[in-house]
C-alpha cells in the first residue's frame, strides 16, 4: 500500500509540474496581453478580392450587405448576423435596440444595395445586370430581404441563369 501511496503522489507532483509549465509557456508567448481583435468598422468600404467563383462573389456580396445594412443600424456586423440567423434572434436584437421591421427592412435593403453597387465597382456583376438589380432589391419585403443576404448565392444565380447569353450581347452594345 505504502508504494501506492508513493506512486500516487509523484503523479500528483507530475501534474503540477506539467500545469506550471504550460502556464509558463502560455505567459512566454505572450498570452498575457490577450486582447480580442476589434471588429471592423462596417461603415468603412471593405475591399473586394479578386472573386474567382460565385462562391466567393456570393460570399463578399453578404459581407458588403451586412456591412451596409449593420452601419445603417449603427451594430456590429458579426451582431447583425447572429441577428438575422433565425426568427428568433431577429425579434431579440430588434427588441433590445428598439429597431421596428420597418427601419430594419430599410436598413437590409441600403446594405444589400450597397453590395450591388461594391460587387458593380469591383467587376464581379455586370452594370446590365446591376441597374435592374438594384432597383429590385429596393424594393423586396424583408423577409425576401433577410434570405438574400443569408443566401446571396441564390441570388446571384438566378440573376446569373436568367441573363444567360443575352447579357453577353447586351454588354457588347455598352460604351
Amino acid at each position: 500500500m505504502r508504494s501506492g501511496g508513493v506512486r500516487g503522489s509523484a503523479l500528483v507532483i507530475g501534474a503540477i509540474v506539467a500545469s506550471l509549465a504550460l502556464v509558463g509557456a502560455y505567459l512566454a508567448a505572450g498570452g498575457s496581453s490577450y486582447e480580442p481583435k476589434k471588429t471592423q468598422n462596417p461603415c468603412k468600404p471593405r475591399p473586394w478580392s479578386d472573386p474567382q467563383s460565385l462562391s466567393e462573389i456570393a460570399n463578399q456580396f453578404s459581407v458588403s450587405a451586412l456591412d451596409g445594412a449593420a452601419c445603417e443600424l449603427g451594430v456590429s456586423r458579426e451582431r447583425l448576423a447572429q441577428a438575422l440567423a433565425s426568427p428568433q434572434s431577429r425579434k431579440r436584437f430588434t427588441e433590445r435596440y428598439g429597431i421596428t421591421d420597418k427601419k430594419l427592412a430599410q436598413a437590409i435593403r441600403a446594405g444589400l444595395v450597397r453590395a450591388v453597387d461594391d460587387a458593380e465597382e469591383a467587376g464581379a456583376l455586370s452594370p446590365v445586370i446591376a441597374a435592374p438589380l438594384r432597383e429590385t432589391l429596393r424594393r423586396i419585403p424583408l423577409d425576401q430581404a433577410i434570405e438574400v443576404v443569408n443566401n446571396a448565392r441564390s441570388l446571384l444565380s438566378g440573376v446569373n441563369g436568367l441573363l444567360g447569353s443575352a447579357g453577353a450581347i447586351l454588354e457588347e452594345l455598352l460604351p
